[in-house]
């Protein structure tokens, strides 16, 4: 899956060349700022059950040498269940993960994590009391790990995971609407750190 989408291609702070898995209805970035608006009925989900795969949502992606960690707050636009906004790590259709602020089927704000090797694994962490979150996805030799945090110091440890191959993924940021008409979401404080986390449970 890798479709055209608007011209960008750099992410400033971020030492990758991106390109769009997916067409946003729109995306801008702006001093730093990244904002994508996913259209209606667009997700990345291969539900378990049935197998069924959906794989439209657009995502900003890029490949990033080495261990890291990338982190960015993210605001989404919410309107109907399961609208997001999302830090991903992509390797194929049928291989990726993604680290999510989504509204949940209570009307609640949430962090929920979903990692696919053919289907998806879905599991939801915690509720956020406000309309913004801090999250952040590491890589640690061949494994991933992702974090959320309220206030972007403290983070909290959401999910350790391996994918099929320890190379050749690629990181980036991703908005959907799988039940509703559109979702905006915004990614501000974007940063870049080429440093192994040591401690994943104290986020450090």
């Amino acid at each position: 899956m890798s479709v055209m989408g608007p011209l960008i291609d750099a992410v400033p702070g971020v030492p990758a060349s991106f390109h769009w898995l997916g067409t946003p209805v729109a995306a801008n970035l702006d001093e730093g700022t990244l904002s994508i608006s996913a259209g209606a009925r667009t997700d990345w989900f291969v539900d378990p059950g049935s197998g069924q795969a959906t794989l439209n949502a657009p995502a900003l992606v890029g490949s990033l040498a080495g261990d890291f960690t990338l982190s960015a707050r993210v605001e989404t636009g919410f309107r109907s269940t399961f609208d997001a906004g999302a830090l991903v790590v992509w390797q194929g259709d049928w291989t990726w993960a993604k680290l999510a602020f989504e509204f949940s089927p209570r009307g609640e704000p949430m962090v929920v994590s979903v990692v696919t090797r053919g289907e998806s694994d879905d599991c939801n962490s915690m509720v956020i009391g406000s309309r913004s979150v801090w999250l952040r996805v590491g890589r640690i030799g061949a494994a991933h790990a992702f974090h959320a945090s309220v206030d972007g110091h403290d983070w909290q440890f959401v999910r350790q995971f391996r994918l099929a191959a320890a190379g050749g993924s690629e990181v980036g940021f991703e908005a959907q609407s799988p039940l509703g008409e559109g979702c905006q979401a915004t990614f501000s404080g974007i940063e870049h750190s080429a440093q192994t986390l040591a401690d994943l449970r104290s986020g450090d």
